[in-house]
């Protein structure tokens, strides 16, 4: 199966993605959705990439770059991981992060359509779950255009900047 549509691909990580990892992972505004309260030193990212190719079966995690081909050159715009894989019940998280500059162009949606596809197709999972913050209208709409359902809302789930956040449960199931 080939991880590429359009002008969009996705690929394993790569030792000289940690430069962009460490900025996206830095960022301060999104640490409350990770549970992160300190910034990451090169040498974790490093680190975290040279064990990113390690099976999916014994990490129960996978993160695949996201790139975009524009004038015969590519672009690493974001990324895009599977979390809680869980191979019994045949099902995973999954989470998305398109750089701010690249975000309206449609790299979000052709990128959860391919991961969809390999989850489903190649990992043979059943479902897809994602959590998504009340307020953040944009990947609401992005993963109910992509067959996800609210299933749930989770109250006063995120704290962040003295405030409570409600935080909705999106599942989206296989057709098979």
């Amino acid at each position: 199966m080939d991880l590429k549509k359009g002008n969009i691909s996705l690929r394993a990580v790569e030792p000289e993605d940690v430069k962009i990892l460490l900025k996206w992972e830095n960022k301060v505004d999104t640490w409350h959705l990770s549970n992160t309260l300190i910034p990451f030193s090169r040498f974790d990212i490093e680190q975290y990439v040279m064990n990113a190719v390690k099976d999916i079966f014994s990490t129960k995690q996978l993160r695949l770059m996201i790139d975009f081909s524009v004038k015969n050159q590519q672009i690493t715009v974001g990324c895009v991981d599977l979390f809680d894989f869980d191979p019994i019940h045949k099902r995973a998280g999954i989470g998305i992060l398109i750089d701010e500059a690249y975000r309206g162009k449609g790299i979000a949606a052709t990128s959860l359509e391919l991961l969809a596809e390999y989850a489903f197709n190649i990992l043979n999972l059943h479902q897809l779950f994602c959590n998504i913050e009340e307020d953040n209208i944009n990947s609401l709409s992005l993963f109910q255009h992509q067959g996800f359902i609210i299933a749930g809302l989770k109250k006063d789930w995120n704290y962040k900047s003295g405030n409570w956040i409600n935080e909705y449960l999106l599942q989206r199931i296989s057709d098979k």
